[in-house]
């Protein structure tokens, strides 16, 4: 069973790679967490979730999702780890949230994908994004073949500032930098209502016609990524930088 939390489709662009050469099925922890339901599954296959890299490790919203989910039948837990760089020392807490849920830990390996935080970082154009999905192909093909006989993901070598990273950067980044006062919308806002369906924490609704932000944003970047006329901004930090979004509807 392939899980996949995404924002801006570059984690449920892999999700379904993986499943395709899996022959897996793919559920959406977005719209588990957006129906609000306690979630049970049972498969006799590995689970393989998919997500994006949060300030070098899981992101804390897939983090408490998997500890309240219940899971029966195979318990080997891998992680594929869509990422700008490099996952830092994700593994160890990846490791940790096994042993918490009574998941066999089998491994985390990150997939270089087109960077998208756009409210901080400068991302690449339309052309660098393309080459970017490119090259994750033969990766997440490597990663398919690894799930698919069973084995281990290759442990990698951990370094003293991904321990920084992953540990007090990451404690840091969410009370410094996570949060949706920020986000305006122009006039260019035709009220289609994307933003509302992209958020997987029911966090933004239109008002008048308008999108509003209620406080509990985990900057998965859906809103802003996935509005057609880009009329959401993040303040000006956002403003002439190019939005990714591979989101693919029918797997919403």
């Amino acid at each position: 069973m392939i899980l996949y939390f995404s924002g801006t489709g570059n984690s449920q662009w892999a999700a379904r790679r993986l499943a395709d050469s899996l022959d897996d099925e793919v559920v959406s922890i977005n719209r588990a967490m957006k129906d609000g339901h306690p979630a049970s599954f049972r498969s006799e296959r590995p689970l393989v979730f998919v997500a994006p890299v949060y300030a070098w490790r899981l992101p804390r919203v897939v983090d408490r999702w998997i500890r309240a989910a219940s899971f029966e039948g195979n318990r080997d837990a891998y992680f594929v780890m869509t990422c700008g760089g490099k996952c830092g020392n994700a593994a160890a807490y990846a490791r940790r949230l096994c042993v918490s849920t009574g998941l066999r830990y089998r491994g985390l390996a990150g997939v270089p994908m087109p960077k998208n935080y756009v409210v901080l970082y400068d991302t690449p154009d339309a052309e660098e994004c393309r080459a970017a999905v490119e090259r994750a192909r033969p990766r997440i093909d490597e990663l398919a073949r690894l799930i698919g006989r069973n084995e281990a993901l290759p442990e990698q070598p951990v370094e003293l500032n991904d321990r920084f990273r992953s540990g007090p950067e990451n404690a840091l980044f969410y009370p410094a930098l996570v949060h949706d006062a920020k986000f305006t919308v122009s006039d260019a806002c035709v009220a289609c209502g994307r933003c509302v369906e992209r958020c997987p924490l029911n966090n933004v609704v239109l008002v008048d016609g308008k999108p509003t932000w209620n406080g509990t944003c985990t900057h998965c970047m859906g809103c802003i990524a996935g509005c057609p006329t880009e009329a959401i901004e993040y303040g000006s930090k956002s403003s002439g930088r190019h939005r990714h979004d591979l989101w693919t509807e029918e797997l919403a």
